[in-house]
């Protein structure tokens, strides 16, 4: 490739971002876009929605970029979570280390390169980026000891920065856990109605909570009864209760019908049916909550219920089908439940599996009830497609790498031949068809890579998303970086993968002849894609669509609102920096455009995160560790790059220094993972211990123990409901007698004893409720 076709790809992609950030600082000013681009502030801020007509609405302004800058991490911490703060300090973090590498190896390796051998040179337009690569220095050149120079720099730079990094959000998720009253500028900002850090004084309700599958079926017993009787027995002193888990598949559908039908007779509603929970020790089976409004009947009420409706007939006969093998089991204390999640409860491994539940608004519910022995093989099977897919993705990127080759094109589609020999055309076809068409078959990868890891069977949300990230780094790693390197026939990439002994001498050999694509991909898929996601484009199409259906959405709802996709991002941002490592010193000219990626990251999420994304659930800052061992591998591979490349160059003196540098770089990864990787898997006791201490002398123990039982709710009704039930009025006394039909259709206090045809009947009767309002209300009046 020319500089012409890389400036050719670099002056589409500057246009393409000047016109998507001058276009979305106009949208963002329209009223009806507000909850495309303001979603969060919709939910915890309760912004109002304006429509005054000005001309500035009109006009591009750069204000945003300030008010983006100018926001402190305390504030990205409250609103974001731990999580946006990992994710800017790898933003941050790569700003600082390819800055310094920049630096180094513009004005020291740079030189070299270009004047690596006696050659009359063109003009710089006219020059083959071959020049500027390490493939122009002669062999045996005395001066490669600056290349190991500049790649100890880069090497000792990166692990001090990791380390000061890895050491602050240690000690941001340790005050996170404890939410340490000596630290309260972490959480004095956060929103009235923030879910993470809005309640400081609230204990969490998971850290009470253990989850436990595989529970045992034991005959004459139900599963309930056989978790109370194992916690009674050997955890009597600090067991509290317990929360079944329950088939939610075709009870959560009908409940889904039931909520429709209720949103349908919201304007000819007649009586209040009341569905609250409120707080009490006694809980409702929907949801853990108590049965305050429930009618709790006797023994010879539910009889005569029974006889008079019999699609509600032998429903405790139904109760153990229903129940799944898991259940949330709660203690009076958080040491006691960290205990229970790390001790083998039984001499068999595969029953009594206890772990410390997730979050309550973070459970996965549909996957608490898959059975414990199936987990290894869904792992199994994962994998196994995982791999599947990635070695077929080798046809796209094969065909993509061959739009980079025109000598190859031109021999196997002649007819292209007089088109390819085109200037302007050759200059587009190797400059930036290539890095779009494969941005386009990424996009594909996330989603199914989601749904990989939801088969896996995670039982919270953030795992699964956590998972995800894990598989899409892999998949990115191996189609983008390996692949291209390893260009050619797919038979040729597996003599490769075979030959494991010859990986460094063939990575030698093609990393610096494949780092031009590598910078129109980072100008394609780096520059133009962060520029698409603070559009949101999907966002506006949705939008658009509901305007012109005359829908509306409830955009103050978090189910409404969009969550941050690091499954996504965190990979992306991950393999740019693979890219920085392995060309720094190869190809330097790679790195001014991946700091200016990296620089309009940092302002597009941090806009994103202060207005878009909503923080519905998070890990605590677990995407670090995976941060650092990404950025350890992409050195030790830049380093054995580096050391192929000075074999083949018959530098003996630097390869000798770099094998050092491996080994240093591997300790400097052990003692990390030794000193701060097991705060991000585990709780301390001695932070446990004198939390508990704590809000026991507090007084908050009693008073929360009394509403743990609330907190977990698996089966919910949304919020709509609750309008409709507060703005509904008494009308005939037909629909009040149904309405009472209704009440004592529900008015049992647990799941086990409402089977799915009592749910059913539910829903009859309120759709034909909503049948005689709707006909009463057009009757013509006597």
């Amino acid at each position: 490739m020319f500089i012409s076709a890389l400036l050719t790809s670099a002056g589409i992609n500057i246009a393409v971002c000047v016109v998507l950030l001058s276009l979305y600082s106009i949208l963002r000013k329209q009223p009806g876009n507000i909850g495309v681009y303001f979603g969060r502030k919709l939910i915890q801020e309760h912004l109002k929605r304006t429509d005054p007509f000005w001309f500035e609405r009109f006009v591009p302004s750069p204000r945003w970029i300030a008010t983006a800058w100018s926001t402190s991490e305390d504030e990205i911490l409250a609103i974001g979570g731990l999580d946006a703060v990992a994710f800017l300090r790898l933003l941050v973090f790569s700003i600082r280390i390819f800055s310094v590498a920049a630096i180094i190896c513009t004005f020291l390796v740079l030189p070299l390169n270009y004047y690596g051998q006696q050659m009359i040179h063109k003009q710089i337009p006219s020059e083959s980026l071959d020049v500027f690569t390490i493939t122009n220095v002669q062999e045996g050149s005395k001066w490669l000891w600056v290349h190991c120079l500049a790649l100890y720099i880069i090497s000792f730079a990166a692990c001090i920065l990791l380390y000061f990094e890895y050491k602050s959000l240690a000690r941001m998720r340790l005050a996170q856990i404890a939410k340490d009253p000596a630290n309260p500028s972490h959480f004095a900002k956060a929103p009235p109605n923030s879910s993470h850090f809005g309640e400081a004084a609230s204990p969490n309700p998971s850290h009470f909570t253990v989850l436990v599958r595989s529970i045992p079926w034991l005959p004459g017993k139900t599963y309930s009864d056989t978790v109370t009787d194992f916690f009674t027995n050997y955890y009597a002193s600090s067991y509290l209760s317990h929360q079944m888990v329950y088939r939610s598949g075709t009870v959560q559908k009908l409940m889904s019908d039931a909520e429709k039908v209720y949103k349908g007779i919201s304007h000819f509603a007649s009586a209040s049916i009341d569905l609250s929970c409120q707080p009490s020790f006694v809980r409702c089976g929907l949801c853990g909550g108590t049965a305050h409004s429930f009618k709790m009947l006797s023994r010879n009420e539910s009889i005569i219920i029974e006889e008079n409706k019999p699609g509600l007939a032998h429903l405790d006969s139904t109760r153990s089908r229903e129940e799944c093998a898991a259940a949330l089991v709660f203690f009076k204390t958080r040491y006691a439940a960290f205990v229970v999640s790390k001790v083998l409860q039984s001499s068999n491994p595969m029953i009594w599996v206890t772990d410390l539940a997730p979050e309550p608004q973070d459970v996965y519910w549909s996957n608490l009830c898959i059975p414990y022995r199936q987990l290894w093989i869904r792992k199994i099977l994962t994998l196994l497609a995982t791999t599947v897919f990635m070695f077929l993705f080798l046809v796209p990127v094969t065909l993509v790498q061959g739009l980079s080759q025109l000598d190859k094109l031109q021999q196997t589609f002649g007819f292209l031949k007089g088109l390819l020999e085109t200037r302007y055309v050759r200059q587009l076809v190797t400059g930036y068809l290539p890095s779009v068409i494969l941005m386009l078959f990424l996009y594909s990868v996330p989603p199914l890579m989601m749904l990989f890891s939801a088969m896996e069977g995670s039982i919270s949300r953030s795992a699964r998303k956590k998972s995800a990230c894990i598989k899409v780094l892999y998949f990115t790693i191996w189609n983008v970086f390996f692949v291209n390197v390893f260009s050619g026939s797919v038979i040729s990439q597996i003599h490769v993968i075979t030959s494991v002994k010859d990986i460094p001498t063939q990575l030698a050999k093609a990393v610096p002849q494949q780092a031009t694509f590598f910078i129109t991909y980072v100008l394609t898929s780096g520059w133009a894609s962060i520029c698409t996601e603070i559009v949101q484009p999907f966002g506006l199409l949705c939008n658009i669509f509901y305007k012109f259906k005359q829908q509306t959405r409830n955009i103050h709802h978090p189910d409404c609102a969009l969550s941050f996709p690091y499954h996504t991002e965190v990979p992306r941002v991950l393999l740019f920096g693979l890219l920085g490592f392995t060309s720094a010193i190869l190809e330097p000219l790679i790195l001014p455009f991946l700091l200016v990626y990296f620089f309009i990251a940092y302002i597009v999420y941090r806009n994103q995160f202060l207005n878009v994304y909503f923080a519905k659930y998070e890990t605590g800052g677990q995407y670090w560790p995976i941060v650092h061992n990404a950025t350890i591998f992409s050195l030790v591979l830049a380093q054995i790059i580096a050391l192929g490349v000075f074999g083949l160059k018959k530098s003996t003196v630097a390869s000798g220094f770099t094998i050092p540098l491996v080994i240093l770089t591997l300790l400097f990864n052990e003692y990390c993972r030794k000193r701060f990787s097991p705060i991000f898997k585990n709780f301390t006791a001695q932070d446990l211990i004198e939390m508990d201490r704590r809000d026991e002398q507090s007084g908050v123990m009693e008073e929360f123990h009394e509403q743990l039982n609330t907190k977990y709710c698996q089966f919910s009704l949304s919020d709509e409901i609750a309008k409709v039930e507060e703005s509904t009025h008494s009308t005939k006394s037909h629909s009040l007698d149904e309405d009472k039909e209704v009440r004592q259709g529900l008015g049992y206090p647990t799941l086990g004893s409402l089977n799915l045809n009592g749910m059913q009947q539910v829903v009859t009767w309120l759709s034909m409720l909503s049948f005689h309002e709707r006909r009463s209300q057009h009757q013509t009046p006597k």
